[in-house]
């Protein structure tokens, strides 16, 4: 009874705002700010930029409304891991969580670390003109990756402390987040000095790619080329591999289902509601990139930070810039702290299954699975020293859609093989919206096997690693 009442108490502190907050909070993270600049070097153009960031938007909407299905039917902690468990039995479940672990969540943890000493080096210099702690090769451990680390585990230590006020912080950070995307849209048209929209919509729907690079691994501006026919398919997925990774997260908010009031009816609220904000957001962002910025300017932004180039443009160089680094990184920083919080919940699900370590059960003094978050973090920032940006984005956006194909696929699944399941939420068009996720998301996947395979394979055999995982934890269970 005690439980009960404690759990019913969290839930009144989790209404509909506070969902949409965490899914407009765990999606506005880092990438749109920074892989405008990939999408132009893979394409070249302003309609094929454009095109990425619809296509995108139509995948993540399509899957937020298929997951309502699921949400609703399953309304438990653990979220799209409960879902997967449930259709298809623990080993997917399992293959999911093991997926989410080593790659997808402390991944995107990873990324979105990176990203933030990215920006904090726009602000101190000194970080990007810093030697390499260590360098071997092509593979370098810098000062923004060590700065990555040290907010991961900061951020990790404070949620171990309690989530006492954890609502209020993710609100404010989800609004400066807004505010910061906002300011630019509106300010980015008002007070732009050159527009360059007409430049960048004149190629029309001519695609050139630039991924030529010197010596030192610098984009060489004098190398684009046109592209046609499966050329610019494999562009639109390579560009996209950035446009996802910007748009997902957002199923954050199911992680936490217990804990959200009416979950039947607000999480896919919440979802459906948020992911399309977001998504209109990111387009009208995209806009202000192409009236303010020529195509070298957007494709060779310094360190990819194509919005504080726009800013500069809008701005100054001065206060004007400044403020939008800050901004970015405390959207970065929140977006980390949510990703944080979110994860270790499923993390304790699945050992509450047996299918994770034990120790990652217990709640601590102030009732948070300390153990499991500290897991968490340190995964984490160890993806950190695996490789730059890029890598991590490449790996983490194919694995993630390939296990939101899985989980689109078992609302159809579910409808076959139990049509009188009792559905509180049934998915808006059935089966049309859940056909369209699928077939953009193959498409994704098979052309990203095809021209990125140093990076999809990768995330791939991770997750099938966990195959043998899995069958030796149910081995010893059984002895």
């Amino acid at each position: 009874m005690e439980n009960q009442k404690e759990e019913g108490a969290v839930k009144r502190k989790l209404g509909l705002f506070d969902a949409i907050m965490l899914v407009m909070g765990s999606m506005i993270g880092s990438g749109i700010f920074i892989v405008s600049a990939d999408i132009m070097r893979n394409l070249g153009s302003g309609y094929w930029l454009i095109v990425v960031w619809v296509i995108t938007g139509v995948m993540t909407i399509a899957a937020a409304i298929s997951y309502g299905e699921l949400s609703a039917m399953f309304p438990k902690a653990g979220g799209q891991y409960t879902y997967l468990k449930e259709i298809f039995g623990k080993m997917m479940g399992f293959l999911y969580g093991w997926g989410m672990f080593t790659v997808i969540q402390t991944g995107t943890i990873a990324a979105v670390g990176v990203a933030f000493g990215k920006f904090t080096a726009y602000l101190i210099p000194t970080l990007n003109d810093a030697a390499p702690l260590f360098q071997s090769g092509g593979y370098k451990i810098t000062w923004i990756q060590i700065l990555a680390i040290v907010v991961i585990l900061l951020l990790t230590y404070i949620n171990t402390k309690g989530v006492e006020g954890g609502k209020l912080l993710q609100n404010i950070f989800t609004g400066s987040k807004i505010v910061a995307l906002i300011g630019l849209i509106v300010l980015g048209f008002l007070l732009v000095k050159n527009n360059f929209w007409n430049e960048n919509m004149g190629l029309g729907w001519k695609a050139f790619n630039n991924l030529k690079t010197d010596a030192a691994g610098n984009f060489l501006k004098s190398g684009w080329e046109s592209i046609s026919g499966l050329t610019i398919m494999g562009g639109i997925a390579a560009a996209m591999v950035g446009s996802v990774f910007s748009s997902v997260a957002w199923e954050n908010v199911t992680f936490v289902s217990g804990e959200i009031e009416n979950p039947k009816k607000n999480i896919v609220r919440a979802m459906v509601l948020g992911t399309s904000a977001v998504m209109i957001l990111y387009l009208l962002v995209n806009f202000v990139y192409l009236n303010t910025l020529n195509r070298d300017g957007i494709a060779f932004a310094t360190n990819d930070r194509v919005a504080v180039v726009a800013s500069e443009q809008i701005f100054g160089t001065g206060i004007g810039t400044i403020i939008m680094a800050v901004l970015v990184m405390i959207s970065t920083f929140g977006c980390i702290n949510g990703l944080v919080l979110a994860g270790s919940r499923v993390f304790q699900t699945m050992a509450k299954d047996g299918m994770f370590f034990k120790a990652a059960i217990a709640n601590n003094k102030n009732g948070v699975p300390e153990k499991s978050l500290w897991m968490q973090g340190i995964w984490a920032a160890v993806l950190c020293l695996s490789g730059q940006y890029g890598n991590l984005l490449d790996m983490i956006s194919f694995v993630i859609v390939l296990f939101y194909m899985i989980t689109v696929f078992g609302v159809i699944y579910l409808r076959i093989k139990q049509p009188n399941l009792e559905r509180p939420y049934k998915t808006w068009l059935y089966p049309i919206t859940p056909i369209v996720y699928l077939l953009i998301g193959a498409a994704f996947c098979g052309l990203l096997l095809m021209y990125k395979q140093q990076y999809t394979w990768p995330g791939l055999i991770i997750v099938v690693l966990g195959v043998p995982v899995y069958l030796f934890l149910n081995r010893k269970k059984a002895l």
